[in-house]
């Protein structure tokens, strides 16, 4: 703001944009220039183009976290569908111990071997049972479990809950009096959160043994010393520290595939966006919590 006596003021703009005049008399009679720089509009339209993904991310970040508080709301609130529950149970534990207790059995082995031969760089290869164990149980347990079990289980979620909405089935519930949310959302999700803690024992157990099994095979390490090894270096919070991630993690995965199986849109596309999208998500909240939670 320039003050001066009715005298024209010239504000040149070097930096491409676009300068306002304004005049505004004040009390002593003189003249208040007023100079209002406006941006071009190619610096608006990128700066539109960067805050646009942001506040798109913060509203589905509260959308999300508003979900998720509905289903905890109603957890513990009647009915109970327990029908459903054992139905989640089943599909969600049991189905996937087979493909948790591969992907453990091969990780435990190859990171005996990694273990192995970073180790004789130092001559410390009589670390690699105490490190498969901890690191087994502390993280790649955990959290390659919950990946698996995302892309397995978040996909069914939402595939199902995404199938159901586009054939009415969904509505068909509204009109039953029946809460979508409370009759499909919560028997999955508290299903998960109690069955991916022990998907993640068993894969700790599995990925344990298939570091045994390349360590008295292929490293020729006594069986006896290697499990002695083991059970001495092993800690009551390695173990319990993982079993929390899983939880955590089956949240999460219950929560993904319900959240965007019942916003899914319309048609074939839709369902298979929403399944998509819940996979991305699950693994990727996953990685993050497993930070959160190891932190």
């Amino acid at each position: 703001v320039h003050a001066v006596d009715r005298k024209p003021v010239e504000c040149p703009a070097n930096d491409g944009s676009i300068p306002r005049i304004r005049h505004r008399p004040d009390h002593a009679g003189r003249c208040l220039v007023i100079v209002i720089v406006v941006a071009p509009p190619c610096m608006t339209a990128a700066l539109g183009a960067l805050g646009r993904p942001v506040l798109q991310a913060i509203a589905a970040v509260g959308r999300v976290a508003l979900f998720a508080g509905a289903i905890l709301g109603h957890i513990l609130r009647p009915p109970f569908y327990l029908r459903e529950f054992g139905s989640s149970l089943l599909q969600i534990g049991w189905y996937s111990l087979a493909v948790v207790g591969l992907t453990a059995i091969f990780t435990g082995g190859a990171l005996a071997l990694q273990i192995y031969a970073g180790g004789s760089r130092f001559n410390a290869e009589s670390v690699v049972p105490s490190i498969v164990a901890i690191g087994m149980t502390r993280e790649l347990g955990p959290v390659l479990g919950g990946l698996m079990v995302a892309a397995r289980v978040a996909s069914s979620i939402a595939a199902e809950i995404g199938t159901m909405k586009v054939t009415e089935q969904i509505d068909a519930l509204v009109t039953l009096s029946t809460n979508p949310l409370k009759y499909l959302a919560v028997p999955r999700v508290v299903a998960a959160t109690l069955a991916m803690p022990v998907l993640v024992a068993t894969g700790d157990a599995i990925g344990i043994m298939g570091g045994w099994l390349v360590g008295i095979t292929r490293l020729d390490f006594n069986s006896a010393a290697y499990l002695k090894n083991t059970v001495d270096f092993l800690e009551t919070w390695d173990v319990g520290s993982g079993l929390i991630k899983g939880a955590a993690f089956g949240f999460i995965v219950a929560l993904m595939g319900c959240y965007h199986g019942m916003n899914s849109a319309r048609g074939a596309q839709g369902v298979g966006a929403a399944t998509k999208s819940a996979v991305v998500s699950a693994s990727v909240l996953i990685l993050a919590a497993n930070y959160v939670l190891t932190e």
